[in-house]
């Protein structure tokens, strides 16, 4: 198959034959746990079916996450490693927003996740021709609101009370207290005056 390049010239470095998936991450589970984890959620957390949030907090906490108080935790949530998870209390996670905690994922007090939010603690350097692992943690403190379909990357911190608009891509962290839209255009404004 041909694929059109803008340098026709020129021959891509990229080696992944070289990945090395055991470097750059930290599973921090035995296999036996992390496949009994993935049979557990693909039953009880990927399915369309509305599980009790009660019992489905109770499969998290049994798999190591910290999880508080007056959860809502809807159908289709993805969450790929729960003992790297922190929850604090009154938390909502809406329907098919994807958890992909290769690091430590800490979810504030009082903080909406609206559906289809990625929250990405994994990524690749794509300056290493066999692009290793560069993951990092992301944090969502206290009294934030994370609109439908945002994206939040690795490394990233969302301050106290801060707002991400509809479908935000956010790969930096934002202060406290803002209304925040990444995309077409930016907008960057007080939420409390």
């Amino acid at each position: 198959m041909k694929i059109a390049s803008s340098n026709t010239n020129f021959n891509s470095r990229v080696r992944l034959e070289g990945f090395n998936p055991s470097k750059g991450l930290s599973r921090g589970a035995s296999k036996f746990k992390e496949i009994s984890w993935y049979t557990i959620k693909v039953f009880f957390f990927l399915s369309a079916i509305p599980y009790p949030t009660n019992f489905k907090i109770f499969l998290l906490r049994l798999y190591g996450a910290e999880v508080g108080k007056n959860i809502t935790l809807k159908p289709r949530v993805n969450i790929h490693f729960p003992w790297k998870l922190k929850i604090g209390n009154n938390v909502w996670i809406g329907e098919e927003s994807f958890l992909l905690n290769f690091e430590e994922l800490t979810i504030g007090n009082n903080v909406c996740v609206s559906q289809r939010v990625f929250l990405c603690g994994g990524n690749h350097n794509f300056k290493d021709p066999t692009m290793p692992y560069r993951n990092g943690p992301i944090s969502l403190r206290d009294g934030c609101w994370v609109g439908a379909c945002c994206f939040i990357g690795p490394g990233v911190c969302i301050g106290e009370d801060t707002v991400l608009t509809v479908g935000s891509i956010v790969t930096s962290s934002v202060g406290p207290n803002l209304v925040y839209r990444k995309g077409n255009s930016d907008l960057m404004k007080v939420r409390w005056i």
